[in-house]
């Protein structure tokens, strides 16, 4: 389920306006027509300084489900150039190994969140994944990056809840998911 910003934002005007002015930075970096590298990382730079702040998502925003990371949609640029999601993990809670239709940008809100990167190793009959870095973001740290080369599997593996922001150079209100292809583990391989 996803939120829309009317519905989780209406009588929170101090959200309403940090969650604005974010909208607004994002907004100025995609329209420069930037490379997707070069984007992701001016993205990251103006979400940083969001990332912790009491102001930022509603309760609501924060909420996680039992059974699977949760994703609430803040916005969706009406000319599909991006998207802002909040995601919320609970203990143990991950991906499977996948990677974008577009440039990705994280960043933690709270907690912490691990993930861990993998090359595509060619050969036949689809080639195979090798797992290259395992990378922590504890809150306020930020990540980008665009395909290709952005294979990965990301979960929670505190003891706590962790929320993160995600900006991605899509629309996923109307593709239904920020995510291209699902890999299989090189450990079920074994």
């Amino acid at each position: 389920m996803t939120d829309s910003p009317s519905a989780t934002r209406t009588g929170a005007s101090t959200r309403l306006d940090r969650l604005d002015r974010l909208v607004h930075e994002v907004r100025d970096v995609v329209r420069q027509g930037l490379p997707p590298g070069r984007t992701a990382g001016l993205v990251g730079d103006r979400l940083a300084p969001h990332l912790g702040t009491g102001d930022l998502l509603t309760d609501r925003q924060c909420e996680g489900d039992d059974g699977h990371y949760r994703q609430h949609v803040l916005h969706a640029e009406e000319d599909g150039g991006f998207s802002i999601v909040s995601l919320v993990w609970l203990p143990g809670q991950h991906t499977s190994i996948h990677d974008h239709v577009s440039w990705c940008v994280t960043g933690v809100h709270e907690g912490r969140e691990h993930e861990r990167r993998y090359d595509l190793v060619p050969g036949e009959p689809a080639g195979r994944l090798v797992a290259t870095r395992d990378v922590v973001n504890d809150r306020g740290e930020v990540c980008g990056f665009a395909p290709p080369g952005d294979i990965h599997r990301v979960w929670n593996g505190g003891t706590g809840k962790a929320v993160s922001l995600h900006v991605y150079g899509a629309d996923i209100t109307r593709l239904g998911t920020s995510i291209r292809r699902v890999y299989r583990s090189p450990e079920d391989e074994r």
